[in-house]
């Protein structure tokens, strides 16, 4: 007998592939912290958008680019990862997890030992369950208060 539950969309995250991707990478994150959070006026890019360096992620649910995150060397196995984005619909998907856990993961595939990232407040126990500690005092980034916070990379899986 056939089952009439639906099926479960599949989640994925990757590389952007293609200028397509990039400009689907830019309109998610235009639409969190341009639109809705109304954190920077007129647009979230900025120079490390075309370091050569810097990799940009898409999150994929089904087929439709719903998030985004970008990641990019520091010094000395540093990394920064910024930028996380997911649409209002994906959240309860998890999206976001998965696009930092790939995050990391890349980040230590190419040889960094830590990545840290400027955190907002709410969002500060979410990176906390994701294994990320606190690295330094809260303050001010675009006019909201940020948690700095750091994970170390390379570290076998929980």
């Amino acid at each position: 007998m056939p089952s009439s539950a639906p099926t479960a969309s599949a989640l994925a995250c990757r590389l952007v592939e293609s200028a397509e991707e990039l400009a689907a990478h830019h309109a998610v994150r235009h639409q969190v912290f341009v639109v809705d959070q109304r954190l920077f006026a007129g647009n979230d890019r900025d120079e490390r958008d075309l370091a050569p360096g810097t990799l940009h992620v898409v999150g994929v649910d089904d087929g439709a680019i719903v998030g985004a995150v970008r990641l990019y060397p520091l010094t000395s196995g540093y990394w920064q990862g910024d930028r996380l984005a997911v649409l209002p619909a994906a959240r309860v998907r998890h999206l976001g997890a998965l696009l930092v856990g790939f995050a990391v993961a890349t980040a230590g595939e190419r040889g960094g030992h830590t990545m840290v990232a400027r955190i907002q407040l709410p969002n500060v126990r979410f990176f906390e369950h994701l294994g990320w500690h606190a690295d330094g005092a809260p303050g001010p980034y675009h006019g909201v208060i940020h948690q700095p916070m750091a994970i170390p990379l390379g570290a076998p899986a929980r």
